[in-house]
């Protein structure tokens, strides 16, 4: 039984050498383009998905905010496949990793803040300091508007990580559990095999679930700042 339940979340290397850009662009591989002129079920899927998830991001932005659109689609996809990389048994979840998840999320929460502050100024600023705030509170109230712009991207970094993290933890307690309770148990180990069949199932949504609320936090800070 591996004590170390961490371990499935260390970096992999060879050499020295970090493994974490061939995991990272791994799934990418999987999306092969279509050279039939008609479409197969698969493309068909595939862009019917593309669409509804274009229209439920895009649905109440301007014409500045829609230019994203091709940059949102792209983060959802490579998102929900790390996410799901890491199910697939011997593997390596890049989206575990908070350094990772923090250098998708601070560029585009600083892309948009900038946006806003480029086409949007008084708008922008305007956040800073609700309308009708008492004199005394306004110093109060900047400094807590400032921490909470700038603990967004921080937000969405932990909300991705702890997610999948809390998932892969459970799995693996309970795969160890399962083992010890081959040989002594049973009819309790396949319960525990049911259980984690259930619980895969749960971290499938969990993966594309996670991908989606991540692109739709981002999306809505576009959306406050175009």
């Amino acid at each position: 039984m591996n004590q170390n339940l961490f371990a499935s979340f260390n970096m992999p290397m060879i050499l020295g050498i970090p493994l974490a850009t061939l995991f990272i662009l791994f799934p990418t591989i999987l999306i092969t383009p279509s050279n039939n002129l008609n479409n197969n079920r698969f493309s068909s899927l595939q862009q019917w998905l593309i669409q509804l998830t274009l229209k439920q991001m895009m649905m109440n932005h301007t014409t500045k905010g829609q230019t994203w659109s091709l940059m949102l689609l792209t983060l959802i996809t490579f998102i929900t496949l790390n996410n799901l990389l890491g199910i697939m048994p011997y593997t390596f979840t890049p989206t575990t990793q908070l350094s990772m998840n923090l250098g998708m999320a601070i560029p585009l929460w600083m892309a948009t803040v900038l946006m806003g502050l480029r086409f949007k100024t008084k708008a922008a600023l305007a956040h800073f300091l609700p309308q009708g705030t008492p004199t005394p509170l306004i110093p109060m109230l900047i400094i807590i508007e400032t921490i909470s712009l700038f603990i967004q991207p921080m937000a969405l970094a932990v909300r991705l990580t702890a997610n999948i993290t809390a998932g892969h933890l459970l799995m693996h307690l309970l795969g160890d559990t399962t083992l010890t309770l081959l040989s002594m148990y049973l009819s309790s180990s396949v319960i525990t095999i049911i259980v984690i069949i259930l619980l895969i199932t749960l971290e499938l949504g969990v993966a594309l679930i996670q991908a989606y609320v991540f692109t739709l936090l981002v999306s809505l800070y576009l959306h406050n700042n175009s």
